[in-house]
């Protein structure tokens, strides 16, 4: 089971010095709107609970006015809450003294915003070190750090050029690479692509979906872009009048609407075409046999078989007809049947489908098996999401 890297408990967020009168009545379950009439201050928040995972991307969206900005903005405390909880790592964030919250910010926690807010007067590499600056690390060490996050996010030569020699789309991934020189184990992202056109907001999905894949961060991104959330998202929160209104996976939300409002967010977007390979399972699945042990007499009706050793690693696909014809099953595996990630998208899966007389086997991100997609079970997925545009 995946560990709680951020937990949310009732938090209320009223702009106003006093917000004791507002906070009384929401919680008497008053609309916001009421609040607003009766007392004059504004709600950004009204008592809102979750969690994110550790290494997961977990999406917040909604219509401008929501909430989810300032949401993200509460969780790093740039924003003080008016009532309720943040943990992070199991430290209430909200508790914390101002030289306590400036060293999580330095060494464990880091932002990247729309604006790219870079310093003109500065090259990309001093740029990129800037936070390890903040933090004392000297300067051979941030250099050395800096340059290497620039070289994973494809600027390693650009590192002695400025600002204004850069494209906005460079521009950003100086911001993305400033954030990730400080090693953070937890990234909030609010709205950072948005200011791109869209070849190079998709560019920048790319990359910070590579890097993800290699190195497991959390990641809170805001967005208004549905698309977006749908592409990233691991999990996505919806949010509308500073409420929470529903939170899942994209399948999840995209099959079950909470109500009208997010069942609106679907209307113009094919669905379908964010599907991934761990929403595509077949539900019957296909006989598994442990390295080792012995499937005897196979289903008739099941033509293949899933091999796996003990750890429920991939070994491959075998018919039950080789099965019944072979001493040794593990020699026969055929391995032109190959396997897709769970993480694999709709797009590259019907190729692999096409033509094809086996199961696909699915894996996870360590190499264990979890099902297989087949042309029907495809298909039923895919109808579904075309269901709900």
């Amino acid at each position: 089971m995946p560990s709680d890297k951020v937990v949310v408990k009732n938090l209320y967020k009223v702009f106003d010095p006093d917000p004791r009168d507002a906070l009384a009545m929401l919680k008497q379950g008053i609309k916001k709107d009421v609040v607003f009439s009766k007392t004059g201050k504004v709600v950004g928040v009204n008592d809102i609970s979750f969690q994110v995972n550790e290494g997961e991307i977990f999406v917040l969206m909604g219509l401008s006015g929501s909430g989810k900005s300032t949401l993200i903005r509460l969780i790093n405390r740039l924003l003080d809450p008016s009532d309720g909880q943040i943990y992070v790592d199991g430290q209430d964030v909200s508790k914390l003294s101002a030289k306590d919250l400036v060293k999580l910010r330095r060494s464990n926690m880091s932002m990247v915003f729309q604006s790219f807010a870079l310093m003109p007067h500065r090259t990309v590499l001093d740029n990129t070190a800037f936070g390890l600056e903040i933090a004392g690390v000297g300067r051979k060490a941030r250099e050395q750090r800096a340059q290497q996050v620039l070289e994973q996010v494809g600027l390693g030569p650009y590192a002695r050029k400025y600002p204004r020699q850069l494209s906005g789309g460079m521009q950003q991934r100086v911001g993305l690479a400033r954030a990730l020189a400080v090693n953070p184990s937890l990234m909030l992202m609010d709205e950072a692509f948005s200011a791109l056109d869209p070849l190079k907001r998709q560019e920048m999905q790319d990359v910070l979906l590579a890097l993800q894949s290699e190195q497991k961060r959390t990641i809170m991104f805001v967005s208004h872009d549905l698309e977006e959330a749908l592409r990233i998202g691991g999990r996505i929160a919806i949010m509308e009048g500073g409420n929470l209104v529903q939170v899942g996976t994209p399948q999840e939300i995209i099959e079950n609407p909470a109500d009208e409002y997010v069942r609106s967010f679907f209307k113009s977007v094919d669905t379908s075409r964010y599907l991934l390979a761990a929403d595509m399972l077949d539900s019957t699945g296909i006989p598994v046999v442990v390295q080792h042990k012995a499937l005897e007499n196979p289903p008739a009706w099941q033509p293949w078989l899933a091999f796996v050793n003990q750890d429920r690693k991939w070994l491959g696909l075998l018919s039950a007809d080789l099965l019944t014809a072979t001493r040794n099953p593990l020699q026969a595996l055929q391995s032109q049947y190959g396997a897709v990630s769970e993480r694999t998208t709709l797009h590259d899966i019907l190729p692999e489908l096409l033509g094809r007389t086996a199961p696909l086997p699915v894996l996870d991100g360590d190499g264990c098996y979890l099902g297989v997609i087949t042309a029907a079970s495809a298909l039923r997925k895919i109808s579904i999401g075309a269901n709900h545009v």
